[in-house]
């Protein structure tokens, strides 16, 4: 349980860091272009959402193997990083009116693989560590 836990809260302070180094500061020129953003966010729903994909990712390690590795946590978050950063690097664009679709793909796609190579790495340490 304690494995789970931490790997939770790693996921939730790895994402606020990149995330939030990309949005306000290395990137905040693209995201002040973008009209439809919240001035303020809804911080509560953004955490939620951290929450619970930190839980899939650290049940789905769990899942995947009983004595996991480095490279089995970065494989399962870089699985799951796929899965949802290309979705936000290629579809989101393909819908709302960004300024710039090759900006914004690159952008969403480099502070994911940042974003789910860093916790891969730490998930598959706690995980090693704890198991």
């Amino acid at each position: 349980m304690l494995k789970h836990l931490i790997s939770v809260l790693a996921f939730v302070v790895v994402t606020f860091g990149v995330q939030g180094l990309s949005h306000f500061a290395i990137n905040k020129a693209h995201y002040g272009k973008i009209a439809f953003m919240r001035a303020d966010p809804i911080l509560p729903l953004g955490i939620s959402v951290m929450v619970v994909q930190g839980v899939i990712m650290s049940l789905a390690l769990s899942l995947y193997s009983a004595q996991p590795s480095l490279l089995d946590g970065l494989l399962v978050s870089l699985t799951f990083g796929a899965f949802l950063g290309l979705y936000i690097a290629l579809v989101e664009p393909s819908k709302y009116a960004v300024p710039s679709v090759t900006s914004w793909t690159w952008v969403e796609a480099s502070a994911s693989l940042v974003q789910f190579s860093l916790y891969g790495l730490i998930l598959g340490l706690v995980h090693q560590s704890l198991s």
